[in-house]
């Protein structure tokens, strides 16, 4: 039975690493896999990661800071077989359920 799993991530490199851990792993086509930000907000995230930081803080010397206001949604539409193999991915890479 197919089936649409959410989750919320609070940067977008856990995000992004959700997706492909989704893709790569549990072979999900990519196509229906979806990341949007969860409000009107900016789709950054609400957390430095990623590039942004240099060892787990804020760039040395690095001018301007990034709009960290919202997070984002990943979106996942599966079958009952690979549902649990989904919500693992999510909660492997600090996503929060959505639905």
């Amino acid at each position: 039975m197919a089936m649409s799993l959410s989750a919320d991530f609070d940067a977008r490199r856990d995000a992004e690493m959700a997706v492909e851990h989704i893709v790569q792993e549990h072979g999900i086509d990519r196509g229906a896999v979806l990341i949007a930000p969860v409000s009107d907000e900016n789709s950054a995230g609400a957390q430095v990661a990623g590039s942004d930081t240099e060892d787990g803080h804020g760039k040395a010397g690095a001018t301007g800071s990034p709009a960290l206001r919202g997070r984002l949604r990943v979106s996942v539409e599966t079958d009952d077989e690979k549902s649990e193999k989904v919500l693992a991915s999510f909660a492997t890479y600090g996503g929060r359920r959505a639905n």
